[in-house]
């Protein structure tokens, strides 16, 4: 017998894909049968009225993948019950010429209104996961290089036991080659290769190439972009990347625009495709004090600053871009060859280069800023992980690479943290003694700062969280803000600074 609730439900999420412009009225019957095809369903009740008022497009859609899970059509498990959502919110997702038609139509009245077109239709169509995003923990701490800000990242889920199994014995091959290329608009998934049925893909072309355009579907900031290449190359940031940058924040000015460093330790944690990073976020480091001015040699038009920073970096400043440009191309060069074995930097050594920068560019005004983050991934025995890492003593709140976010001053932070951190707050009101080893020695210096308040404890945690973070950040740094550390800077910055 067919359960009637569930043509209601049908009924609820096509009327309301029409109400919201997602669903053109003739396409009603098609949208109502494609549902019914999926849900392995063979009658309808046309007589089905739309609920007063409609449900939103989210609830429809947890209800029908309730009702796929009861009749087993799929396990309750969560890359089937994310292949199914996906390809259920397909049907609100224009095909990708017509999403590509639109942005660069909404483009020619102003830039802005293309990518906040193209970002309502990522939100709407769940490809960004704002219900998942929205349990992220933020809080953020002062600190003597201005605020910090802090994210327990809880949206994107952690691969299972199970699911990393199931990946393993997967025949599904190596398409898509990796989570970035092209070939996932639109692919169905499989265990190991994300749900990717309403994913669409904007082309965006780059000194006569094609790029992609898209969304991260875990934003870690506000309007979180990808630009990827086209094609499935290795990052490496090159004179090319500097001239891409730059080109981007005059396609959209809106945005900043940031390449990870193309090394291990020092890059980001998709080394294998070419990518960079943007959005609409005004992150700490933009409003870091400046150190010192440069008089850069061959540069006169550029301004350029040395920031007050946890890591070392030149900001480039000039309404020319090609002048912007030049200079940054004249410091990386100068960087990847450099070496100071006082100050522990060695350009190369075993064959494996060691220098690298991350790069972030945006508009101020007219103007084309460029900062250039000196980064190093030499590794010793006193510290395997990378000197210019988070060191053993911090990793208890963060051992990943030290990206191009976090060199922003942003933490992206692992979702175990959410449970340890809760776990120490208890061991600190005398609650509990089970902590999590790695935070053992952590929780004990912080317990002698007690007695604590049940109200106020987890602020106190957070300021504690924010201030290791401080120290990831400031271990990345090639040259701390001691004297010893500027005096190397010093030695760095001689090489390309105008002597006369």
């Amino acid at each position: 017998m067919q359960d009637s609730s569930i043509d209601q439900v049908i009924r609820d999420f096509v009327s309301k894909g029409i109400a919201a412009h997602r669903i053109h009225s003739l396409d009603e019957r098609y949208a109502i049968n494609h549902l019914l095809g999926l849900l392995g369903i063979d009658a309808y009740d046309v007589q089905k009225i739309p609920s007063i008022p409609l449900p939103n497009l989210l609830d429809s859609l947890d209800r029908m993948i309730g009702y796929a899970v009861a009749k087993r059509l799929i396990a309750d498990f969560p890359e089937e019950i994310e292949i199914m959502e996906a390809q259920i919110m397909e049907l609100i997702t224009p095909l990708p010429s017509e999403v590509n038609k639109r942005f660069w139509m909404h483009y020619e009245e102003a830039p802005m209104r293309a990518t906040d077109e193209f970002y309502r239709l990522s939100q709407d169509n769940d490809y960004i996961k704002t219900r998942k995003i929205a349990k992220n923990k933020h809080f953020s701490i002062d600190s003597k290089y201005g605020k910090l800000e802090i994210t327990i990242n809880l949206s994107k889920p952690e691969k299972t036991r199970q699911q990393m199994e199931a990946a393993r014995q997967s025949e599904g091959g190596n398409y898509p080659v990796c989570a970035l290329c092209m070939e996932n608009e639109g692919y169905k998934g499989r265990a190991g290769a994300a749900a990717r049925s309403n994913h669409r893909i904007v082309r965006v072309p780059l000194f006569g190439e094609n790029w992609g355009f898209q969304y991260s579907p875990y934003s870690y900031y506000n309007e979180h972009c990808i630009i990827l290449s086209e094609e499935h190359v290795p990052m490496n940031v090159t004179e090319e990347t500097i001239a891409n940058l730059l080109e981007i924040v005059t396609v959209f000015p809106h945005y900043f625009i940031g390449s990870n460093a193309g090394l291990p330790i020092v890059g980001g944690s998709i080394l294998s495709h070419e990518h960079y990073q943007g959005g609409r976020h005004h992150f700490p480091m933009e409003a870091a004090q400046v150190l010192r001015t440069l008089a850069l040699e061959g540069f006169p038009e550029v301004e350029a600053e040395v920031l007050f920073w946890p890591l070392s970096v030149i900001r480039l400043r000039s309404e020319d871009r090609d002048v912007v440009a030049a200079a940054a191309c004249a410091i990386m060069e100068a960087w990847q060859s450099y070496s100071d074995p006082q100050a522990e930097i060695l350009a190369e050594s075993a064959g494996m280069r060691h220098n690298a920068v991350t790069l972030i560019a945006r508009r101020v005004g007219e103007a084309y800023e460029l900062d250039v983050v000196l980064r190093n991934n030499r590794t010793t025995e006193a510290f395997p992980d990378g000197i210019f890492h988070p060191h053993q003593d911090v990793q208890h709140i963060k051992k990943e690479n030290i990206g191009l976010i976090e060199v922003l001053g942003l933490a992206i932070l692992p979702p175990r943290l959410d449970t340890e951190l809760n776990e120490v707050a208890d061991y600190l009101l005398g609650k509990t003694g089970d902590v999590a080893s790695c935070h053992r020695e952590w929780a004990e210096e912080l317990k002698q700062q007690g007695p604590f308040e049940a109200d106020s404890v987890m602020e106190m945690i957070h300021e504690a969280v924010g201030k290791k973070f401080l120290r990831v950040i400031e271990d990345a740094g090639v040259y701390k803000q001691t004297a010893k550390g500027q005096a190397g800077l010093d030695r760095f910055l001689s090489t390309l600074e105008n002597q006369k």
